[in-house]
């Protein structure tokens, strides 16, 4: 299939669908960008077997979409169907999961040894190991939930949550709490009458490093939290 055009594919009622369309802006739609299907559609037509230029009838078409309305069965595909990518396409999406998914283990996994996280690189490494096959559309949280059970055979992995009591100034209170919020679960919060707020956060104990350097930086240093369980 060439690189101008690609296809996208459904299967319904025990028989096959597909339509022609632009790569770049199928893959757009599919990610949630509002684009007309005009700019989409190489071809209002629905095929059976595109390389071939076969055709479902309207029987079909009706049993299976309900309508026979090319449009609103190009709709139907591009969003529950599978789309072709191009190999540049592919390429790029699985490196992006792959970063995401890596990150992910970062934060929520620590060495058991050291009780601190991996470097990326040598979760980079483990996951090569155990030629884990990243679904470029897949939600990275849940792939990397998979890649965990993997790599213990592999890798010394401990998963672990942890509560945190964070005190911060008044004047940077406002400033810091996306942030803090950014970094687990806030599970209890006051504000004070001086304005400085304090809470209880759980996040994985992977985070907790990257959380102090985070908030000594936002507060300048007058930010406290310590692990109370």
């Amino acid at each position: 299939m060439g690189e101008k055009y690609t296809t996208a594919r459904i299967t319904r009622e025990g028989e096959h669908f597909e339509i022609l369309v632009k790569p770049q802006k199928a893959l757009e739609y599919r990610l949630g960008k509002n684009l007309p299907l005009s700019e989409i559609l190489i071809a209002e037509t629905i095929f059976t077997d595109a390389n071939k230029g076969t055709k479902p009838s309207e029987e079909k078409l009706r049993k299976a979409f309900g309508t026979i309305d090319p449009l609103k069965i190009a709709e139907i595909i591009l969003k529950k169907g599978t789309i072709q990518l191009t190999t540049e396409q592919r390429k790029k999406m699985i490196e992006e999961k792959r970063k995401k998914i890596i990150s992910i283990i970062s934060r929520q996994c620590v060495d058991p040894r050291t009780n601190l996280p991996h470097p990326p690189l040598r979760i980079q490494q483990a996951m090569e190991q155990i030629h884990f096959s990243i679904d470029p559309f897949k939600d990275a949280e849940e792939q990397a939930k998979d890649v965990i059970k993997l790599l213990r055979s592999v890798l010394p992995l401990k998963t672990e949550q942890v509560l945190v009591a964070v005190k911060i100034p008044a004047e940077y209170a406002a400033k810091a709490y996306g942030t803090v919020k950014g970094f687990g679960t806030i599970k209890h919060e006051e504000w004070q009458a001086d304005g400085s707020w304090r809470s209880t956060l759980e996040m994985p104990a992977g985070l907790f490093g990257p959380f102090l350097e985070k908030l000594g930086e936002i507060t300048k240093g007058s930010g406290e939290a310590k692990i109370v369980s």
